[in-house]
């Protein structure tokens, strides 16, 4: 397993070699020699990572991999901090794990920079090819493959939801990490789109979290009422914050991700995530059982879900209507 044996791995050998006393010896032994160790990184605080991917933990039970007793699971927070990615992906690498689940674009390509052997199994929405993730989405070539979460016409959808629920609404805004390696393209897009829905979309850029603030309370000033946030490393590990700093303005925020429903949006539309978190379960299996990510291709599930968020919009002032509420895949009330 190599010179660094984090906890988690500990006690799941422990556990391992604690069977023994109920077993008989050979299949105690071939239980032992089962197990593996998975190092799994989020992008925020992991008690609220662990919620959200629920469904990959759940699928790897279902094919085997019980933790604990087949599998031992690392969990690394990123605290949605990019300074400490190097610092994180580091400390998963160096445990020499058989396995490394990165949960968002940013985390592999973090790990990717660690290490070109340990095998890699993530979750993105930027493209892994412009990101030098995988040479190809059919034959990745490389350590790493994954989900690549293809939104389609999903941010399109979102200004329509948009006008459902605000049907007078002229204006909105819209925030963009610069650090995302395609923040530019989709910057455009949403302007695009904006000028299709006859809105103006009023965009704000940003390099760190600590510019938010600012930046809320200037849309507070501008009389913005409506907010999307675009895929942000930053701003999805500290999606709770990012919330309260939007309550105080008194700003309604859409995004992406259902997360962000859960964390106090009003609504969010994009690919299911559930169902990618269970494709990468299904990689990460194929691999421990001695595929090659170089030859496994990346997924491109495309399944959209619509969370509403109706305690959140009354929060603020804002009724749901029911042509959203019926068609939301999950209510939070």
């Amino acid at each position: 397993m190599g010179p660094v044996i984090r906890r988690r791995a500990l006690l799941g050998m422990l556990a391992a070699v604690g069977s023994w006393s109920v077993l008989p010896p050979r299949l105690a032994l071939a239980q032992a020699a089962r197990m593996r160790t998975v190092a799994v990184l989020f992008i925020g605080e992991s008690d609220d990572e662990e919620v959200a991917a629920r469904p990959f933990f759940e699928k790897m039970a279902k094919l085997g991999w019980v933790e604990g007793k087949t599998v031992a699971y690392d969990r690394h927070s990123g605290k949605g901090a990019r300074p400490y990615l190097e610092t994180l992906a580091s400390n998963a690498a160096g445990g020499q794990p058989d396995l490394i689940v990165a949960t968002t674009g940013t985390l592999a390509m973090a790990v990717a920079k660690e290490s070109e052997s340990l095998p890699i199994v993530f979750i993105t929405m930027s493209d892994p090819v412009a990101a030098r993730l995988v040479d190809s989405l059919k034959r990745p070539g490389r350590n790493a493959t994954g989900a690549f979460q293809v939104q389609g016409d999903a941010a399109a959808k979102r200004f329509q939801l948009v006008h459902q629920a605000l049907p007078g609404l002229k204006r909105m805004g819209a925030v963009f990490d610069r650090n995302m390696t395609d923040y530019r393209e989709r910057r455009a897009s949403h302007e695009k789109i904006a000028r299709a829905h006859g809105v103006q979309l009023v965009a704000m850029e940003f390099t760190n979290f600590e510019a938010i603030a600012k930046i809320f309370a200037q849309f507070k000033r501008d009389g913005i009422l409506v907010v999307e946030i675009t895929p942000s490393f930053a701003l999805t590990g500290r999606r709770r914050e990012a919330v309260q700093l939007a309550e105080l303005n008194g700003i309604a925020l859409v995004a992406h991700r259902a997360e962000w429903a859960d964390a106090g949006a009003i609504l969010t539309y994009g690919v299911d995530i559930g169902e990618n978190y269970r494709r990468a379960a299904r990689l990460a299996d194929r691999i421990l059982k001695g595929a090659k990510p170089a030859d496994l291709p990346v997924e491109t599930p495309n399944r959209l879900e619509l969370v509403a968020n109706q305690k959140a919009a009354l929060a603020l002032g804002i009724s749901l209507p029911k042509s959203i509420l019926a068609h939301a895949n999950r209510v939070i009330s």
